[in-house]
């Protein structure tokens, strides 16, 4: 079963959003492609004159693939990058512990469809899906916690810096949890036995999402390129070098916000130098202090020379923060098209104008696949309650209330009642104005008590029917409670695992046959 809703119409999404799937004229110059009428031939053109290090490019993903069990589709995918012919579709998203969110597993898929479909679009190109891992990433509070049966579980460490580089010490204890909570469901078994392989056989957090995407993706071809990598840093020296003596981004993106902002909240600033430096253990900023380059509390100073020494001789401790990130993406791979979330989009918006100073092609943006799963026991519940699937967007009371409202005998909105009040007090007000003008303010508050009164009495018959509905508003806050997490979006706090468990690879299967890789339309999955 398959719905749909506008994503403006769920009320989960902000303007920025829904006016870059609608190309408002106030975002539409931020971007090269419409986000729902693509020109994919345009961006394939775009980045055919674009000299893509092929080479390089491979040799990495080689050498990053050696220890794991070889898959025909990935092999084949790997090496046709070598080809002119070949171009990618990227996602990307950091380590989360266990895959985070249900979405990483939503914009995986996504970005496998999208190849497809262009395939069978573009029949003389091949095109490749790209898992890229933000394992540089140092926000161990979002990456270290899933959430799954109604509790958050965290990973207990006291390790800093780059996650992807954290020993993953500790995570057994957590994937005890993750088996109470699984309980004796069909695929339990092996998918415990997957995490254990992953996290506990594996050195670092980005080796072990790197076997754990390739376990559960690789069957669709999937590529995961993990960008921690001295030689794949060594293609990007230019910009970071640049970055670091010239710093012509904060100028570039700045222009950009000042015009982006007018209209919209911004999602990442600039900073002077937009680069962290990478150890094991940290991931500090690089700030310029007259002639001398800092890392922010360290003891590590540069000057011109030694700086320049230290890039040619480890590329890999330079680490781009989100202004330079994407670039970096583009750089190194034969990118047309980026499939991110709605924060990923805001801060891609940012970016057109540097793209354009490094001559680099800007891809087609897409937003990534919303989806809700609902279960048969709440479409039975809503099916019941003379509901819609689409009516449980709305907030909790909000429902109870139109549901209330609208089965009810009594007169609970008390129009004629505001209305009655209303044609008094302009009675009132003419009769004071002919005694006394000064009367005139004290009629009006006196005409804003009433008002303020017959609102309380409203609510409280509100409040009073609702008992004689005690059932249905239970019910109603059930479904509510199941299906929108802690009233966030489904796949913005539950993990894909317990949904795994019941129906194993079959699950992915029927999320990718539900996908549709552009769209403006949020998907309603349910149980057939």
């Amino acid at each position: 079963m398959l719905e749909y809703i506008p994503y403006g119409k769920t009320g989960y999404f902000n303007q920025l959003v829904t006016d870059f799937l609608a190309e408002h004229p106030n975002i539409r110059p931020f971007y090269t492609y419409s986000p729902v009428h693509p020109d994919f031939a345009a961006a394939i053109e775009a980045r055919q004159n674009f000299d893509t290090p092929r080479a390089a490019l491979v040799h990495a993903l080689e050498e990053q693939y050696a220890p794991l069990a070889a898959v025909a589709a990935v092999q084949d995918n790997i090496h046709s990058l070598l080809e002119p012919t070949t171009f990618t579709v990227c996602t990307a998203h950091q380590p989360n512990i266990f895959t985070g969110y249900l979405y990483f597993a939503y914009k995986i898929l996504q970005t496998i469809k999208l190849c497809t479909e262009l395939k069978q679009q573009y029949p003389s190109f091949n095109f490749v899906p790209v898992y890229y891992m933000g394992s540089e990433d140092a926000d161990l509070e979002e990456l270290g916690s899933i959430y799954l049966d109604g509790k958050t579980l965290t990973w207990n460490t006291s390790q800093q810096g780059a996650v992807g580089r954290m020993r993953p010490e500790g995570l057994d204890t957590l994937i005890g949890e993750v088996k109470k909570a699984l309980g004796y469901a069909p695929h339990a078994e092996e998918l415990i036995a997957l995490l254990q392989k992953a996290y506990l056989e594996h050195a670092n957090v980005q080796d072990a999402t790197l076997f754990l995407v390739h376990e559960l993706f690789g069957r669709y071809g999937l590529v995961v390129l993990v960008p921690d990598n001295a030689a794949l840093k060594r293609l990007y020296l230019p910009v970071i070098k640049d970055e670091l003596f010239n710093q012509a981004s904060h100028t570039i993106v700045n222009d950009t916000l000042e015009k982006l902002s007018v209209h919209y909240k911004v999602q990442a600033n600039p900073r002077e130098i937009n680069l962290f430096y990478l150890q094991d253990g940290s991931r500090e900023r690089i700030v310029q202090d007259g002639d001398q380059w800092k890392v922010l509390h360290t003891s590590l100073t540069f000057n011109a020379a030694s700086l320049e020494a230290a890039l040619e001789a480890h590329p890999e401790c330079f680490s781009p923060n989100v202004i330079l990130r994407g670039m970096f993406q583009e750089t190194i791979l034969p990118n047309i098209a980026f499939i991110g979330g709605g924060g990923e989009i805001a801060y891609w918006l940012e970016l057109k104008g540097l793209f354009a100073h490094y001559n680099v092609p800007f891809p087609v943006l897409l937003l990534r696949n919303s989806l809700l799963l609902t279960d048969s026991i709440s479409q039975q519940r809503i099916k019941k309650l003379g509901l819609t699937t689409k009516d449980i967007f709305k907030g909790t009371e909000d429902i109870v209330n139109d549901y209330v409202k609208h089965h009810t005998n009594a007169s609970l909105v008390l129009k004629d009642e505001y209305a009655a009040i209303d044609q008094l007090f302009d009675a009132l007000e003419e009769k004071a104005r002919s005694i006394d003008v000064t009367l005139v303010a004290t009629t009006g508050s006196e005409r804003k008590k009433a008002l303020k009164s017959i609102g309380k009495l409203e609510h409280k018959f509100l409040r009073a029917e609702k008992k004689k509905f005690a059932w249905q508003t239970d019910q109603i806050r059930q479904i509510r409670n199941k299906l929108f997490p802690v009233g966030s979006l489904q796949e913005r706090k539950e993990n894909f695992m317990p949904w795994y468990a019941q129906e194993g690879p079959v699950f992915f299967d029927r999320i990718l046959g539900a996908i549709t890789p552009v769209t403006d339309q949020f998907t309603i999955l349910g149980e057939e």
